[in-house]
Formats: C-alpha cells, sequence, structure tokens
C-alpha cells in the first residue's frame, strides 16, 4: 500500500490506475495522455505488437508502462482482450482507489471529474459505468487538440455504455461480455444515484481516418472473431463504414454544451439499470 492511501481521504488526491490494450495508437497518445494526465496516477498498457512509435511514447511517459498482449485465447482477439480486462486490474487492490479499463479512443468524461470521484467516494459507490457516444468530426484533430473540449459532436450508442471506473478493493470480478460493452460485476456493487458520467468514443475522426483505422484492426482479429460476428464492422466496405459515419453524424448532439444532461439522452435502456 503507498504511503499516500494512508492520509485522510480529504487530505490526498485519489490514487487512479489505468489499464489499457493497444495497437499502433502514436496518433491517438497525445490526445489520451492530455485527456486522462490529470487525474490519472499510473498506466498500464498491454501492446499488441506495435511498430509506429507507440512503445517509445509510453517509454517516454514518466507514469506509464508497456507490457506485451497475451494472446492467451488461440484464433481470438476479443476472448484474449477480455481475460486482460477481467484479471489485469486486480494488481491494484490495496494500491489504488479507482481502476480505469479503457481503450485509447475512449476518454471518461465529466465537467468536474475530480470533484465528481469524490463525491462518489463519499456516497459509498464503487462502480461507476458511463454513458456512451460516438464522437464524429469531419477531420483528424490537431496536434494540442483536447478532444473533450475540441471534438464534441456525438451521438448516443448504446455499444459504449460500459463499466470502465471502479473501486478495486470492493469489486471481486469484473464479468465483462466481449467488448466490454455490458458487465456483471460481482462484490460490493454499488451504482451512483444518477448517472452524470459519459464515455466518448473517438474512431470517427474524418472518414478517412476511419476507414483506415477500421482497415488496420480488421488484421488483428482471429478465425474465432470473424466466426462469432465480433469486430464486424472493421471488416465492412468502406462504403458501409461512410454510411455508419454518416448516420451518426446525422444524430450528433453537442456533449459540450451548457448544461447537457447525459441521462436525457442515452440511447436505449441502460444495462445496469436494467431492475428500474
Amino acid at each position: 500500500m503507498s504511503l499516500a492511501r494512508l492520509l485522510p481521504r480529504r487530505w490526498r488526491r485519489p490514487e487512479v490506475h489505468l489499464y489499457s490494450i493497444l495497437w499502433n495508437e502514436a496518433r491517438m497518445l497525445e490526445f489520451f495522455f492530455r485527456h486522462y494526465d490529470p487525474w490519472v496516477s499510473r498506466y498500464i498498457f498491454f501492446d499488441d505488437g506495435s511498430d509506429d512509435g507507440t512503445r517509445e511514447i509510453i517509454d517516454a511517459h514518466p507514469r506509464a508502462e508497456w507490457r506485451p498482449f497475451p494472446r492467451a485465447v488461440a484464433g481470438s482477439f476479443v476472448q484474449s482482450s477480455q481475460r486482460v480486462h477481467d484479471e489485469a486490474w486486480k494488481e491494484s487492490r490495496g494500491r489504488a482507489d479507482w481502476v480505469v479499463i479503457t481503450a485509447v479512443d475512449e476518454h471518461l468524461h465529466h465537467p468536474r471529474l475530480r470533484q465528481y470521484l469524490q463525491r462518489c467516494a463519499a456516497a459509498g459507490v464503487t462502480a461507476v459505468p458511463a454513458i456512451g457516444y460516438q464522437m464524429v468530426s469531419e477531420a483528424f484533430p490537431p496536434r494540442g487538440a483536447c478532444l473533450a473540449r475540441d471534438v464534441t459532436m456525438g451521438a448516443p450508442w448504446h455499444e459504449m455504455n460500459k463499466l470502465s471506473l471502479f473501486r478495486p478493493d470492493a469489486i471481486r470480478e469484473t464479468g465483462f461480455v466481449p467488448g466490454r460493452h455490458a458487465a456483471m460485476p460481482v462484490g460490493e456493487v454499488v451504482y451512483p444515484e444518477r448517472d452524470e458520467l459519459v464515455l466518448l468514443h473517438y474512431k470517427y475522426l474524418g472518414r478517412a481516418y476511419a476507414r483506415e483505422r477500421h482497415a488496420f484492426l480488421a488484421q488483428g482479429l482471429g478465425a474465432v472473431d470473424r466466426a462469432n460476428g465480433w469486430g464486424a464492422q472493421y471488416l465492412q466496405p468502406p462504403e458501409m463504414q461512410d454510411a455508419a459515419f454518416a448516420t451518426f453524424q446525422a444524430r450528433a448532439m453537442d456533449t459540450g454544451a451548457a448544461g447537457f444532461d447525459p441521462r436525457a439522452t442515452h440511447d436505449g435502456a441502460l444495462w445496469w439499470r436494467a431492475e428500474a
């Protein structure tokens, strides 16, 4: 246990550990670190063979490390990822107040996030699901952009409604489904009374980037993934990907607008509110 965690909670900054799987994300890491650095204490990346400078960027970050991504399930990137998502964070028990499980193109956002985490901790909340949005822009953002501030148009998308933030000492198992599109956490599971956290998914950063990224990620799918339809969006022809882009763009709303309320915009039922 770190010495900082021995201090009274009101005197210290929460210890937050972030876990992510990545593959050739050099273009996105600048935005990722800019977004998470103000509140994440430690990054642990599982790299699936990057050769575009991703590892060098991580090595240069004082609070980040990378490890080889274990393809533990033959023929399935998705199931191998599922194992990492369900197990890797457990090393943070007794060391972190919160853990984040996310992808490099997923930005958890709240306009006053530190204060929100303090409120959640004071209320005994242990698991904070996020309402998801497919973010869209006409062009890839310039260097120096802060995506949550500068790319704010997004469409509610139920597949991005994810459990990405929780307390490792309270949750015994996460029970993620493939892709983390839902979870069945076990342990002392207490959700917030109000859903305020959002997940901003930045893959549609211009049509050219989206097509390029989809084609690249398709290469990582195994035979089991393809047989189950996991990652099927990466295998669609470019015209279908462009059509999906246009659909999200037509439904997009300004997630950065004053008074924006994610609870009023979510797309369909929230899996963690199934009992409501």
